[in-house]
């Protein structure tokens, strides 16, 4: 039976036809894995999402966390899937063998975990900040540190957090309050509030590791006087048993839209219900050097933001195969010309305007999760490539992408479940089927990590400029190495996606031209719109290559999905191109008196 959760079929032709994942196994720090090792990775990844993620789905979104003022209590599906996850290994599944780890490469690790982010995203939410928590401790964290916080995460005692927004603050993190005191013993004490703080409470785990930016008392104002500490909820002795409970107190739940069945807290920190080692304040330990926790807590951000653009493709791609699923099994109306209404009813599947629906869904989550897949190999690229010149490449090239992969699937994807709602007819925006969740967890994705306009907003002012320019002209020569791949049928596409390649260069350095960065930031949110629809053409022209020639319904629908893009997606940046290159400035000489 064919899944519904996602395409194995797919993810075996973007994986091995097209980024040649197998060909990693001679790399040394892959040596112990071959095609068979993936595979079963792969496979077991699917079988524990439809089995422990998948089926709790709904009730995880009817019942969502409680508190009653003192703890907070799930559904108990939901730590027996995680229960199920942690013993399978694949926490640690791209970690090193020395710290528990199958050493797996990034392209086949994330392939692995967009099966549960499409059959659960509340619950897989929980296993995928910890991992990132993790892989920043142990990029920045010491031995220690490592040994104290990590360990028991990758066997699944312990589960992490990120702790940057405030009340007051928002995504202005230059305008975080969060104050740290130096302690005698050379700890920290923390005071102040955090807000938004996905699996900021709950009692999946016997600890949850919070990493928490604040500003060390006489430091400077703004984001170069902030430094990250890590503030567990139980302290750690030095045996490793945990101690005293910190003083970092659930204030209460956020209840959103989707992801229902992920605790959502506002915390405390230092309020004095808890005096932990008989002093006030909640005990937090210094992450690297004073004053560089936003350097370090970018290690953790990155690594969520392409997390949330993996997951809204998946609840994307989910969603499409249930509407495939229904519009092929429900009969309705009959072809355009049929004049007996004696005649059978056909699938609706067979009408145009739901064909049209289907294939744009089609191209939005093929060429996202090709997207998302293409950026985890950069970071194998980026990781284990045999050149200092191939690495720093590679990770330029992934430097620019991110805030595209954070933020095009989570606006694009978003449409492939809001087309599987009105594909399913009135029957979608009911709970007898899944597709109104789907897009209801999905939407959050546009303001996880960063808003859409906060992603342009680094695409544009920082990425595509950095190094001279270097980052731009990687992007470009990436896409130009594709179009001098594209022949014969190919060729057009190509010639189409090379027009709009050099358009937007020619705009960018327009935009910064002026001179005024307040004027090119002001279109930023429209730049990013129209780079992301240019990657996401690169993204189907390379599968395009790939697919060409090739015999059968799969490759025939590949060919047919990166038409449709070229064809329907692609022009929509004429007119947004037309814009960006007139500097349009309406939206800084507005007055907000006229709103």
């Amino acid at each position: 039976m064919t899944s519904k959760v996602l395409s194995r079929r797919d993810l075996d032709f973007l994986l091995f036809e097209w980024l040649q994942s197998e060909s990693l196994t001679s790399r040394d720090r892959f040596r112990h894995h071959s095609r068979e090792t993936f595979d079963a990775f792969l496979e077991l990844s699917q079988q524990l999402a439809e089995r422990h993620f998948a089926t709790h789905n709904a009730k995880s979104d009817r019942e969502e966390p409680q508190f009653d003022g003192e703890r907070v209590t799930l559904i108990p599906e939901i730590a027996a899937a995680l229960a199920a996850f942690n013993k399978s290994g694949l926490f640690s599944g791209a970690m090193d063998e020395e710290l528990g780890g199958f050493q797996l490469p990034n392209v086949i690790h994330r392939a692995c975990f967009a099966w549960f982010q499409a059959a659960n995203v509340a619950t897989a939410s929980y296993p995928m900040l910890t991992m990132a928590n993790a892989n920043l401790l142990i990029a920045h964290g010491s031995p220690a540190q490592i040994r104290t916080f990590v360990g028991p995460m990758i066997e699944g005692r312990f589960f992490g957090t990120m702790c940057l927004s405030e009340p007051q603050a928002g995504s202005s993190l230059a305008d975080v309050a969060m104050r740290a005191v130096p302690s005698s013993d050379g700890t920290f004490r923390l005071y102040g509030n955090k807000m938004w703080i996905s699996g900021g409470d709950h009692e999946l785990s016997d600890n949850i590791v919070h990493l928490v930016l604040a500003r060390v008392a006489g430091t400077q104002r703004g984001v170069k006087g902030l430094s990250l500490f890590i503030v567990p909820k139980f302290l750690v002795d030095e045996d490793g048993s945990l101690g005293e409970r910190n003083d970092v107190v659930l204030a209460g739940l956020n209840h959103k839209m989707g992801y229902r069945g992920t605790t959502n807290a506002v915390l405390n920190f230092g309020e004095g219900a808890h005096t932990p080692q008989g002093s006030s304040g909640a005990v937090g330990y210094l992450l690297g050097e004073q004053n560089h926790g936003l350097d370090y807590m970018f290690h953790m951000m990155n690594e969520a933001r392409i997390g949330v653009g993996v997951g809204a493709v998946s609840l994307g791609y989910t969603g499409y195969l249930h509407a495939v699923d229904y519009a092929r099994g429900r009969l309705q109306g009959r072809p355009v010309g049929a004049k007996d209404p004696a005649a059978p009813q056909v699938p609706i599947v067979q009408h145009a305007d739901v064909r049209r629906m289907l294939l744009a869904s089609k191209a939005y989550v093929e060429g996202g999760m090709a997207l998302v897949l293409y950026s985890a190999r950069l970071l194998d690229e980026q990781q284990t490539a045999s050149t200092y010149d191939a690495r720093s490449r590679a990770g330029l090239l992934l430097d620019v992408l991110t805030p595209i992969v954070k933020s095009w699937p989570s606006q694009w994807c978003l449409v492939a479940n809001d087309h599987a709602i009105q594909i399913h007819g009135g029957y979608g925006y009911t709970r007898e089927y899944p597709v109104e969740q789907f897009y209801r967890d999905n939407r959050l994705n546009a303001i996880h990590e960063g808003t859409h306009g906060i992603q342009a907003q680094d695409l544009l002012g920082r990425k595509v400029i950095m190094h001279g320019g270097a980052g731009l002209r990687l992007l470009v020569q990436a896409v130009c190495e594709t179009v001098n791949k594209a022949t014969g049928d190919l060729a057009a596409l190509g010639e189409q996606l090379q027009q709009a390649l050099t358009r937007i260069v020619r705009i960018t350095e327009s935009l910064w031209a002026t001179g005024d960065p307040a004027t090119a930031l002001a279109n930023a949110a429209t730049y990013l719109d129209a780079v992301g629809h240019i990657v996401i053409a690169w993204m189907w022209l390379e599968q395009a290559i790939v697919a060409a020639g090739k015999e059968g319904d799969f490759y025939a629908g590949k060919r047919a999905a990166a038409s449709y893009f070229f064809t329907h997606e692609l022009p929509r940046i004429e007119p947004q191109l037309d814009l960006l290159a007139s500097i349009d400035v309406s939206l800084l000489t507005m007055s907000e008196a006229w709103l």
